[in-house]
């Protein structure tokens, strides 16, 4: 069946307009989703309540407010939020283009597809085309839904996809993160390459793995519905741990010497967009 789209805009692209339009990359019919009940069945719904003595709020009486210091909120009418929202032109405004690889993915926040709108197919994949054949990615602005976006273009297989992007001041450094470096041993290291190598596949292939969490849901379910018992698994025994670093990787690569190793794909793995890592913040 195919896709529909979630929202419509234009690449601006040089003086050339491109109609696009996004559709969502999830396949959002296979969540599995929750009601709460009560233990006669019935559904319950949520209000809000005052903090100060449990009395229910009506939606009508809510206004947004921002705590600037504890306790202490200044408030916000519906128009001035309204008025401080980006114009949403839904114009994907491209600023210049960057190298592919130079872009680190910990700026991806969500990615959506891109098709050509009516009579945009020549532009778009004339676009497509020149960013292959650079090794490049757009990186645009683009205003939808009140807010302002950081995004970026970038052709995969027969089309293009729009990754929204975190900015660079959302995001923390690799400095803020206590590492404790210490030496790596050459004998250590060269056994966990053996562990890689035992279990390298020469592509990306994600087809081969499964949500068992939701199957294992799904399972259940259809065995409840039916009226049936759901069994319970038993815990499984606690293993003994080994805790010399030698020791834990020389097992693994005996255990993984018995594994079947998987095929090598026909072909290699397409290269994945980088973001150019958040540089370091300066003191002061």
């Amino acid at each position: 069946m195919a896709a529909r789209a979630m929202a419509s805009g234009t690449i601006s692209f040089g003086l050339v307009s491109i109609p696009v339009k996004l559709y969502s990359t999830v396949d959002t019919t296979k969540s599995i989703h929750f009601n709460y009940l009560t233990e006669d069945g019935a559904r319950v719904k949520q209000q809000y309540v005052r903090a100060g003595d449990g009395e229910p709020v009506g939606r009508e009486e809510l206004v947004q407010g921002f705590e600037f210091a504890k306790g202490q909120y200044v408030l916000f009418e519906k128009d001035e939020l309204k008025s401080l929202q980006a114009t949403a032109t839904n114009e994907i405004d491209i600023q210049e283009f960057v190298p592919l690889a130079e872009v680190e993915r910990i700026y991806i926040d969500k990615v959506y597809y891109l098709g050509p709108d009516k009579g945009a197919a020549r532009s778009y994949h004339l676009l497509k085309e020149a960013l292959k054949k650079t090794r490049r990615a757009a990186l645009a602005k683009y205003a939808a839904r009140g807010k302002s976006y950081l995004v970026l273009l970038r052709p995969m297989e027969d089309g293009l996809v729009l990754e929204q992007l975190k900015h660079a001041d959302e995001l923390r450094t690799m400095d803020d993160v206590p590492l404790d470096h210490t030496d790596v041993a050459d004998d250590e290291l060269d056994l966990a390459i053996r562990i890689i190598e035992q279990r390298v596949n020469d592509a990306f292939q994600p087809e081969q793995y499964e949500d068992e969490v939701r199957k294992r849901f799904e399972e259940a379910i259809a065995r409840k519905v039916e009226g049936k018992q759901v069994a319970m698994p038993q815990e499984a025994e606690p293993q003994a741990q080994i805790i010399d670093l030698m020791e834990a990787l020389k097992a693994s690569v005996g255990d993984n010497a018995k594994a079947a190793v998987r095929k090598p794909a026909q072909r290699a793995p397409k290269k994945r967009a980088a973001i150019r890592r958040p540089g370091k913040r300066k003191s002061g």
